[in-house]
């Protein structure tokens, strides 16, 4: 007897159409994954989950006109932990303004990628203070903006308008300036070793998807020139402090964590290898991605299988 077809999508119930969503996103099948929540908006056009996992099948194939307004359900997400201000002057919306306040959200990484934003408002003429945690704000005091190291119950000065960091590409479009952060050689031969980061915080959700094991991080801490980029072994306080080691470096090869961003930040050439199912910033497939032209990316082809992506780490590096 030949298996039954399945349902079409008009025939399944919410919950099972988001289930199936889910499912075929964890298979790394976008296209009908996306298909699924597409159905799902036409039900329930203002339902959060549904949005935000719309905007992010989008965002990773391109289609950014479409997604950024739908990324803004991230805040109305309870499990993304986004925490949106109530400022007594006006929120943003792309207008002509003199002044504005960037509000942080989402993790470090995420917090530097969004920074060439304000980079672009910057070399328009804007006055930009950024609220920043304490281990970016001497690194985002380099944009040459106004930094307010972040603190529940901080002052915050008015501004013509505020914004939430991950708002400002709705406005402004992307990718922004390839190269935002400085990167200066240290000392007069110029760049030389390795920088690596084999892993990401550990309270990630996803953060055992996305570092190496300890086998494969001692693998690439044995290549020739090799320094760990890891604060406890670096002792760096902050990005700042980080970011000054990486000016001195040939190169870097990370996990997806913050260290990537920084990297490409800086213009810094860097491997990033990738988990099957990557972030959005990485996209599905392809060794590069027009936020950093200075990134090669490495995928894994089959989940938790690390050795062929280490493997063409090394022949990329020509050991």
């Amino acid at each position: 007897m030949a298996p039954a077809a399945p349902l079409p999508l008009h025939a399944l119930s919410a919950p099972d159409l988001y289930r199936l969503a889910a499912q075929l996103r964890a298979a790394i099948r976008p296209e009908p994954a996306e298909a699924a929540l597409r159905e799902l908006l036409r039900r329930e056009p203002q339902d959060p989950q549904v949005r935000f996992a719309l905007a992010y099948l989008l965002l990773a194939r391109g289609a950014f006109a479409e997604a950024w307004p739908l990324y803004e359900a991230r805040s109305d997400v309870s499990a993304n932990k986004i925490r949106r201000p109530a400022f007594s002057f006006p929120e943003w919306r792309g207008e002509s303004v003199g002044s504005i306040l960037l509000f942080p959200e989402q993790g470090l990484g995420d917090q530097v990628f969004f920074a060439r934003y304000a980079a672009l408002l910057r070399d328009r003429g804007v006055q930009v203070t950024m609220i920043a945690p304490a281990p970016l704000a001497r690194l985002f005091e380099t944009l040459g903006v106004e930094v307010i190291a972040g603190a529940e119950g901080l002052a915050v000065p008015r501004r013509d308008a505020w914004a939430m960091v991950g708002s400002l590409p709705r406005w402004l479009g992307q990718p922004g300036p390839a190269a935002y952060l400085p990167s200066q050689p240290v000392g007069p031969k110029g760049v030389t070793g390795l920088g690596i980061a084999a892993r990401g915080n550990p309270d990630y959700v996803k953060d055992a998807q996305r570092s190496l094991p300890p086998d494969l991080a001692a693998e690439l801490m044995a290549l020739p020139g090799a320094v760990s980029l890891h604060p406890e072994d670096t002792g760096a306080p902050d990005l700042q402090a980080t970011a000054e080691l990486i000016s001195g470096l040939e190169r870097v090869i990370t996990v997806d964590t913050a260290v990537a961003h920084l990297a490409g930040a800086m213009g810094k050439p860097v491997f990033v290898v990738l988990s099957h199912d990557p972030d959005w910033r990485w996209g599905w497939s392809g060794e590069t991605t027009a936020w950093y032209p200075s990134a090669r990316l490495f995928r894994q082809s089959t989940p938790g299988d690390w050795r062929p992506v280490l493997d063409a780490v090394q022949g990329a590096l020509g050991g």
